[in-house]
C-alpha cells in the first residue's frame, strides 16, 4: 500500500496542533481529513473541491452558518 503524503492547510496554526484541515491526493481523488479525526476521511474530485471553495469565498454557503434568530 502506498504512503498518502498529507499536507495541512496554510490557514492552520503553526506545529502539529489538532486544529487543521490536512488535504492528499490519491490517484485522481483529493482526500480530507481533519487532524484531531485523522481516521475520517471525505473523498471528492478536484473539480467538486474546486466548486465548493469558489462557492464559499462568494458567501454563498454563508446561510448555513446562521444563527437560527438573529
Amino acid at each position: 500500500m502506498t504512503e498518502v503524503n498529507w499536507q495541512k492547510s496554510s490557514y492552520s496554526s503553526a506545529g502539529d496542533g489538532n486544529s487543521c484541515i490536512e488535504l492528499a491526493f490519491i490517484g485522481t481523488t483529493v482526500a480530507l481529513r481533519e487532524s484531531d479525526e485523522p481516521r475520517t476521511v471525505l473523498t471528492t474530485s478536484p473539480a467538486r473541491l474546486g466548486a465548493l471553495l469558489q462557492s464559499i469565498k462568494a458567501g454563498a454557503l454563508d446561510h448555513l452558518a446562521a444563527v437560527p434568530g438573529t
